[in-house]
């Protein structure tokens, strides 16, 4: 009962709490009900042979057995060449009923004929599938799964940075409405409540505000559902076939449920602060804040810290090209930010001093030793609690910002700047059956895209993209691969080239290995790549790449030759697109995909909200129990205009400690990067940026300014 009465007359303290939960459940709603979506592929019908009842397709997976604890197991992975059905099995399958077939293409064929029959007859020379796993042999079901893919990866992301967030800036909004709560516990304790009493009636006003926020989320999220299911459809993320499931129940119950525990777990730690509030702070006047840093938060902030560092630094020494994935550098800088959060108390009055300086020139708050200046700076500095609950929001925002699309444009940078100093061609040819020509004046090196695969330390089956190459000295003249051992020109039809991440890569030895088609070969390693970025895969002879079709022609042009006449043969006769290096770099090598830019935008856009609702929320809260304060300002001569410019000053500060702080976070983060870089033997380039980082903070001030003075005038 207690616990419903403070939600009464605490509502406004509240609002922001609720309202966060609430958006954060909306967008799990909404993101779970996509992502079902998504995952409803299976029931979609088949295209290429819909009129027949059993599709027979080629052998298109690799199943090899390895080791799983004291036992073992198959693991299988997709051939990069199927087999195709071969001519013998479908004159069988003619006795059996009518074959139907596409074309020349012999990678599937639809059979009229008993389903039973068919798999007697075929065995484990192919694949009999019926029903709608049919539509597994139609030419959209590659890229089906490869869109499905992308988006359980965009909204996994999306989903676990929404619910960072969500815990984060819930766990702030408590822990500052309870110091501001400070006198009313007081009195309860002198009233005789215990700390277990206390606490529950925090969590019970916690649990209020997450089963409100999640119903009213989950109704919020069921409406945007359809809209983010449009919106991955249109930006290329979703497949086109993607729809709401009618009776998917998961992401509901999944949403509703961390939206209570999202509430819970962010005022777990207000209340057991809460518990210890002793009956004398109920006689507490003094407005400068003190214990902000007890012990418990030392440790935790120190420990998430040192944890941080330590794993940034563990990866670079073991696996840095880990630190080059998107998983690990869309979720490691959330470790830092809570460390630097947890922390944020001790550095806020180390910054306030140096940055109150500029600001008050740049902001009409007269001179920086003015009454003006001298309040916001030391009302910033007295009052930690409140200038940190402010910076807290914006760190995080600046943080996610400047680390997941700084990598993001980084690696990209990284891996263009690479692909440029691995060629000497002066123009690229592609196609998806692009023709070898021989062209006066030039050398002309023909490649076509394939697969190893490898059993590594006898646990997991790897498979590693590579390059066919037709003519290995023409190739070795057109490309300039980051060779670190061995010699390239040595490959043939018995010999391979791997790069650094390979468990065996010394010149030399013999790896046993599956080639595009499935067939196994033992082949001797003649030249060892460095690792860099990802990109440089195996490269085989054409006679270990069965199946292959040249896709990619790279042209050198000769001294004394003319470019513009090799150009004009090479369109004339190879069948393909014919670019310059420079234009085929920009079109294969982006500065960042559109998928992966319009993935970390919805994350930012989370980010973005959450701090708008938490820094209007801490305001309004601040400013309602500021009242006194204010109006003591006034009795003292100040006009509104000067209180409500000092109210102004302090909200600004706040957010630019929020900057400083969110920007040193993802400067940590970049610089790992770059040293992952470094590590692999990547060019290194760090790309800030400036430009978004720069939105992010104004649109942070645009709303702290507003709800600060918004607070204020009504109070002066």
């Amino acid at each position: 009962m207690l616990s419903l009465s403070s939600l009464r007359t605490r509502w406004v303290s509240l609002l922001g709490s609720l309202v966060a939960v609430g958006l954060g459940v909306a967008v799990m709603t909404a993101m779970g009900l996509a992502l079902s979506a998504g995952l409803d592929a299976s029931g979609r019908p088949p295209t290429r042979f819909a009129s027949s009842p059993v599709v027979v397709m080629g052998r298109d997976t690799l199943t090899v057995e390895v080791r799983r604890g004291p036992g073992t197991a198959l693991v299988s992975k997709k051939l990069a060449h199927p087999h195709p059905v071969d001519s013998e099995l479908i004159r069988g399958l003619r006795e059996l009923g009518r074959v139907r077939t596409d074309g020349t293409a012999r990678d599937a064929v639809g059979v009229d004929a008993p389903v039973v029959a068919v798999r007697r007859l075929v065995g484990d020379r192919a694949r009999v599938l019926t029903g709608d796993d049919r539509h597994q042999s139609d030419p959209s079901a590659a890229r089906d799964a490869e869109a499905l893919i992308g988006v359980v990866s965009l909204l996994g992301t999306a989903g676990g940075v929404t619910a960072f967030v969500s815990v984060f800036v819930t766990a702030s909004t408590f822990a500052f409405g309870v110091a501001l709560r400070r006198r009313e516990l007081g009195l309860l304790r002198m009233a005789g409540a215990t700390p277990g009493q206390v606490r529950r009636l925090l969590l019970g006003e916690a649990l209020a505000v997450g089963l409100v926020a999640s119903a009213s989320g989950c109704v919020l999220g069921a409406r945007g559902a359809p809209r983010l299911v449009r919106a991955l459809v249109d930006g290329g993320v979703a497949p086109s076939w993607s729809v709401l499931p009618g009776s998917a129940d998961w992401p509901w119950q999944v949403a509703f449920c961390t939206g209570v525990l999202v509430a819970l777990a962010g005022a777990w730690a207000a209340s057991w602060r809460a518990g210890r509030i002793g009956p004398v702070e109920a006689l507490r006047e003094a407005s400068v804040d003190t214990g902000v840093m007890p012990r418990s938060r030392r440790v935790v902030g120190f420990g998430l810290l040192a944890v941080a560092v330590g794993l940034l630094a563990w990866m670079l020494g073991t696996d840095p090209a880990a630190l080059l994935k998107r998983k690990t550098y869309a979720t490691q800088p959330m470790v830092l930010v809570t460390a630097v959060a947890a922390l944020a108390p001790v550095l806020v009055r180390p910054l306030v001093r140096p940055l109150v300086r500029p600001l008050v020139r740049l902001l009409p708050l007269g001179r920086p030793s003015g009454a003006t200046g001298l309040l916001v700076r030391e009302n910033a500095a007295a009052a930690v609690r409140r200038t940190a609950a402010v910076a807290a929001p914006v760190l995080v925002t600046v943080a996610l910002a400047g680390s997941l699309l700084g990598t993001a444009a980084t690696v990209t940078g990284a891996k263009a700047a690479e692909a440029r100093e691995q060629t000497r061609a002066r123009f690229v040819v592609t196609g998806d059956d692009v023709r070898a020509v021989r062209v006066a004046g030039a050398t002309v090196s023909a490649t076509a895209s394939t697969a190893v695969f490898v059993r590594e330390e006898g646990t997991a089956l790897v498979r590693s993209d590579a390059r066919a190459v037709s003519d290995v000295a023409a190739f070795a003249s057109v490309a300039r691969l980051p060779v670190v051992a061995g010699d390239v020109r040595d490959l043939d039809d018995r010999s391979i080239v791997v790069n650094e991440e390979w468990e065996r890569h010394e010149v030399g030895a013999w790896v046993q290995v599956w080639l595009g088609d499935g067939r196994a070969a033992r082949l001797r390693v003649v030249a060892v790549l460095a690792r860099g970025t990802g990109d440089s895969g195996a490269y085989v002879t054409s006679a270990n790449a069965v199946g292959a079709v040249v896709d990619r022609l790279d042209v050198r042009v000769g001294r004394g030759a003319d470019p513009a006449a090799v150009g004009a043969d090479l369109r004339a006769s190879t069948g393909g697109t014919v670019r310059s290096a420079s234009a085929w770099l920009a079109a294969t090598h982006p500065r960042t995909g559109p998928q992966t830019r319009l993935g970390f935008l919805v994350v930012l856009g989370i980010a973005l909200v959450y701090a708008g609702i938490s820094l209007a929320a801490t305001l309004l809260m601040a400013t309602s129990a500021r009242g006194a304060e204010l109006r003591s300002l006034r009795m003292a001569g100040a006009t509104r205009g000067q209180v409500l410019r000092v109210v102004a000053g302090e909200a600004v500060l706040g957010v630019c400690v929020g900057a400083v702080l969110g920007g040193a976070v993802a400067g940590v983060n970049l610089a790992g990067v770059a040293a992952a870089l470094a590590r692999v033997s990547a060019p290194v380039g760090v790309d800030v940026p400036w430009g978004l980082l720069s939105e992010c903070v104004g649109a942070c001030l645009v709303v702290a300014v507003g709800a600060a003075v918004a607070g204020a005038w009504r109070r002066t």
